[in-house]
């Protein structure tokens, strides 16, 4: 009976967490990852399914979502044509490189090493998106030899340690270089399908002493049913409401949305 109630409990909030991530990815654009592992972060060690591993957990499931919506995101995309094509091919091995070296890094680390190091991160993120101007520029076009080779790999790392897709860097970058947000976004989804396979694959091959039902390796098949149906649905919602607000003014409340997560995480991995 316990269990029983555990995993109706489990069902959910999996189902509202997918919900609101759906919501807010088609509101303001962004993945669902950098919401979606504090989430499960919080709801597992809520049913008692914390463990030296748990992050781990939270970012191969994370992980396993995007390949879904990505793939999704970038047909849509490809079908209006603004998918930067030469980009995702020029920058799509670096990033699959960093995105191995990811996996490596983050089943090594414990579950408390992830978390401050997802803090950091999202302090970066919040920051960015709290402060950008579109008017800031590095360069007329995406940077190639030496430059691309750092950063790709860099993007692909950067986004494994915290289970997000491409759009958290890679959309920054691609409009810091002079390409237009709308094909910024649309090849980030790229980015988001290039970063996760290689990585749930190597979470997949992770051993895991504690972890909640319907966990194979890194990643919780459940999680990944319930938050990427509930995402299928509501993120025309997020869309739909997006064109009645002011995205600027949207983006600049998530991004201090983002700093209270960071802090807290960071507190929690201070203990």
């Amino acid at each position: 009976m316990d269990d029983m109630m555990t995993l109706a409990m489990m069902a959910a909030l999996l189902l509202a967490l997918g919900a609101f991530a759906g919501v807010l990815a088609g509101l303001l654009g962004v993945g669902g990852g950098i919401i979606l592992v504090p989430a499960f972060f919080y709801v597992f060690s809520a049913l008692g399914f914390d463990s030296p591993e748990l992050m781990q957990i939270c970012l191969g499931t994370s992980l396993a979502t995007i390949i879904v919506t990505s793939l999704r995101s970038v047909a849509a995309h490809s079908k209006k044509d603004a998918v930067a094509w030469p980009i995702l091919r020029g920058w799509g091995i670096g990033i699959a490189i960093g995105a191995t070296v990811g996996v490596l890094v983050a089943t090594s680390l414990r579950s408390e090493v992830l978390q401050a190091i997802f803090g950091v991160l999202v302090i970066v993120v919040g920051v960015y998106m709290t402060l950008a101007r579109d008017s800031w520029c590095l360069g007329p076009e995406m940077p190639r030899g030496v430059l691309r080779a750092v950063l790709s790999p860099l993007i692909g790392f950067l986004s494994v340690l915290m289970g997000i897709g491409g759009g958290s860097f890679g959309v920054p970058t691609m409009t810091l270089f002079g390409v237009p947000i709308h094909r910024a976004v649309a090849t980030a989804a790229g980015f988001g399908v290039i970063i996760a396979v290689p990585s749930v694959i190597g979470f997949l091959l992770v051993d895991v002493a504690v972890a909640p039902p319907f966990t194979v390796g890194a990643v919780n098949f459940m999680a990944f049913g319930l938050v990427v149906a509930m995402t299928m649905i509501t993120a025309p919602w997020g869309a739909a409401l997006a064109h009645k607000m002011d995205a600027k003014r949207l983006k600049r409340i998530f991004g201090v949305f983002l700093l209270l997560i960071a802090f807290n995480m960071l507190r929690k991995a201070l203990g």
